[in-house]
């Protein structure tokens, strides 16, 4: 490892936006007396009367979830985009916008009201991966969806309104902005080079052996050089993929199990349930895309222990993200549990 990542301030460049996190190492010896908490306590309960989302029960809006027994998928009764929505544009001068139309869906991983992803079965976790398939190749097969974007928030921290382990999808009829950012970079190398700008990152990451997490047959999970959040964490199929629907049988249980080791080594980190926000970036669903490549990524708040958080404020809010535990030290941390 180069010794002035180590004792330096730097910045690092992110392949896949084009921009830059600065890392101030020197800063992990800096006393700390800002805000504790208590850590959050995981819930122990296969069942809860009072739960929308466990089988059985009554959501919100009257309807009845029904008895089931694996993954289970609906939508979003209180979604952030909908599918009928008045079309319009609006331009005044320098004030610009348009309607956005969309589906918002929620995924419950297992009946089983505490069961995380880390506490699941890698067949179980499998099926989970196989419903995200399914709802891929189905809403990008509709004319009005043009990306569809799936994601987790674990935690009360960030913002998850239910306890009951689950997932969200959000397919819309507009690109997002970090999709059309890594899309950009991919396509840039992918003409240059003919050839996958996270194939090529992969195979120097497994290389050094400085940041890589957990190793199998066909994937690999690593801290990014460019991390910006403390113990950050990407997983990238080896072989270019441009979407989960392109998994074979052996890739899907190899992803499977790197979702299960990486979410089991966060929990052992600080021994606790946690927290992050979980997305798969893959290709957007109006075209083919030769040059993407398909990658979840994890961004997790904890910084010093269950109850030291990491918050993006001041001069990252006004300037550029900023880090003080490099990757190579994160991605240690978490290799050795």
């Amino acid at each position: 490892m180069n010794d002035n990542f180590s004792s330096t301030p730097h910045r690092r460049y992110n392949i896949l936006t084009g921009e830059y996190v600065l890392v101030s190492p020197h800063r992990t010896k800096r006393p700390w007396q800002g805000k504790k908490e208590s850590a959050a306590k995981k819930e122990q309960i296969k069942h809860d009367p009072d739960c929308y989302l466990c089988a059985g029960n009554t959501r919100i809006n009257g309807e009845v979830n029904p008895n089931y027994e694996s993954t289970y998928v609906f939508q979003n009764d209180f979604g952030a985009l909908l599918e009928d929505s008045t079309p319009f544009t609006y331009n005044e001068g320098l004030l610009k916008a348009e309607d956005e139309t969309g589906i918002c869906k929620v995924i419950c991983f297992s009946p089983n009201h505490s069961e995380t992803l880390p506490d699941m079965e890698i067949s179980a976790i499998e099926n989970v991966i196989s419903v995200w398939q399914k709802e891929y190749k189905e809403l990008g097969a509709n004319p009005a969806i043009n990306h569809v974007q799936i994601f987790e928030n674990k935690g009360a921290i960030m913002g998850c309104s239910n306890p009951h382990p689950h997932g969200q999808i959000w397919a819309q009829k507009s690109i997002p902005n970090e999709v059309i950012k890594k899309t950009e970079k991919q396509e840039e190398y992918f003409n240059a080079k003919n050839q996958s700008l996270l194939v090529d990152y992969v195979k120097q990451e497994i290389e050094l052996n400085e940041r890589v997490i957990f190793e199998n047959e066909t994937f690999v999970s690593v801290v990014p050089f460019w991390a910006v959040w403390p113990y950050e964490v990407m997983i990238l199929p080896k072989r270019q993929i441009q979407h989960i629907g392109l998994l074979t049988d052996a890739e899907k249980k190899d992803y499977a199990e790197q979702i299960k080791v990486v979410t089991q080594k966060y929990d052992k980190l600080f021994d606790c349930s946690f927290p992050y926000s979980g997305g798969i970036h893959q290709a957007p669903t109006d075209k083919e895309y030769d040059s993407w490549h398909f990658h979840m990524s994890f961004y997790p708040p904890l910084l010093r222990s269950a109850t030291v958080k990491k918050f993006m404020v001041g001069y990252e809010m006004f300037g550029m993200p900023q880090r003080d535990i490099t990757a190579e030290i994160a991605a240690q941390s978490l290799r050795e549990l």
